[in-house]
């Protein structure tokens, strides 16, 4: 029965995405993130739909007059020449063979997102793009918060299977950074009902979130609680709301919780903890032996050999930040910084920006948000191999495209009434006065 509902879903809007590219863009992103085939358990399990869907937004891409260049802004530039990086640290590196399944996914992610920059441009793309995203992990998040209480806090949740978000950290993760994204469509919704409704689903996902008993996750969480606070206008509010909000769950977790939390004071005597700082001086090592990187893959026995304080343990970088200077040296990391700099710079150029009109100021409200979506990124990511993960890129192109919406001030020519799916969202358009 899944499988008959996803492939009702996913083949008539592949068609769709011919005539209409963009759509396809939306499609991918959705396959991408949710991994929904994984959910089921027959023909749609492996099938390739994600394929099947690049093909016919590409096909529309070629078909359509309304495509335009990429290069839309800083952040894009920086990802662009990463990816060629990363391309030649690959094919200069210790297992160009072994290394491309992982090259192929990544370029697929990359490549997809320069498409979505080639297509998107309205405030319903990046309305589309926002819902998508951040419903796609919301419903997961949902479901994995009701059994977390069902389960007295003591359920671990994890992520779709086979996807960069399967392990319960990286998929708490991945909800922390949901959270700024359901709020900012909350401020886009005027129905009491409908902001409830994203409220309980916010706190839901939070649950789950810290159900997970991820450590990085719970630091992501107030990092992204610090920069909520900071961005605030009312920081009275705003802190008496979190406050409010944090005792609680905090106090509903189990002494199991409690006691994982604790770890993070005594890391010295942690296995796990101390064996991602041995991953981490062993990418510093890789990374000043192979200037030009190793490849996709610096976990291995031969470089572990070489490199790592303890060679017995092959561990995988866990970490953002080492993940790409172990596998492409200092100057990969330096472009993959750069990405983020130039992103959280154009966030916080929408969050200021002082001559928004009303039709307008939703796009202050993304650059607050995404801004603190990244802070959490920041933070957890830096124990985590999310790297590579779609969603902080999607949040970059949410970032950049709606600065080029606001710098050509395309409210003066795009229709002032919504299409029908976001006035069922509630996510109409404002305008002046309101």
């Amino acid at each position: 029965m899944r499988d008959i509902l996803l492939l009702s879903i996913v083949l008539p809007w592949c068609v769709a995405a011919i005539r209409w590219p963009w759509t396809g863009v939306i499609l991918w992103t959705w396959l991408s993130i949710m991994n929904p085939h994984r959910y089921t358990y027959g023909i749609a399990y492996s099938a390739p739909l994600a394929a099947l869907a690049v093909s016919c937004t590409v096909l529309g891409l070629l078909w359509t007059r309304e495509r335009a260049s990429p290069f839309k802004g800083s952040p894009v530039t920086w990802l662009v020449v990463f990816m060629a990086w990363m391309t030649l640290s690959w094919l200069l590196g210790l297992n160009v063979a072994g290394d491309y399944e992982q090259w192929k996914k990544v370029m697929k992610i990359d490549g997809m997102l320069l498409v979505g920059f080639m297509l998107l441009h309205s405030r319903q793309h990046i309305m589309a793009l926002a819902v998508v995203c951040a419903g796609s992990l919301a419903l997961l998040g949902a479901k994995g918060g009701v059994y977390t209480l069902l389960a007295g806090g003591g359920g671990r949740v994890w992520g779709p299977p086979g996807s960069f978000i399967q392990d319960n950290n990286a998929f708490a993760l991945a909800l922390v950074m949901t959270i700024p994204l359901l709020r900012f469509l909350q401020l886009q919704v005027k129905s009491w009902r409908g902001r409830f409704a994203l409220t309980v689903v916010m706190l839901l996902c939070a649950v789950s979130a810290l159900g997970s008993q991820s450590r990085g996750a719970f630091l992501a969480i107030a990092a992204m609680a610090v920069t909520l606070w900071l961005r605030g206008a009312n920081k009275l509010r705003i802190g008496i709301t979190l406050i409010t909000v944090a005792i609680p769950l905090i106090a509903f977790m189990p002494n199991e919780w409690t006691a994982r939390m604790e770890t993070m004071r005594t890391y010295e005597d942690d296995g796990s903890a101390m064996g991602r700082i041995g991953a981490w001086w062993m990418a510093w090592n890789i990374a000043l032996h192979y200037p030009l990187g190793v490849g996709f893959n610096a976990a291995t026995r031969e470089l572990a050999a070489k490199f790592s304080p303890n060679p017995d343990s092959v561990l995988v970088a866990h970490s953002i930040y080492f993940q790409p200077l172990g596998n492409h040296g200092f100057i990969g990391l330096a472009f993959f910084l750069g990405i983020w700099i130039a992103t959280w710079r154009s966030a916080g150029w929408l969050r200021t920006h002082k001559n928004l009109l009303p039709e307008a100021k939703w796009c202050a409200d993304l650059g607050a948000m995404c801004q603190v979506a990244l802070a959490g990124y920041a933070v957890g990511g830096a124990f985590l191999n999310l790297a590579y993960f779609d969603l902080p890129y999607n949040i970059m192109a949410m970032v950049v495209l709606t600065r080029v919406w606001v710098e050509k001030q395309s409210w003066k020519t795009e229709p002032l009434e919504s299409p029908r799916w976001m006035t069922v969202l509630g996510l109409t358009q404002p305008r002046k006065g309101e």
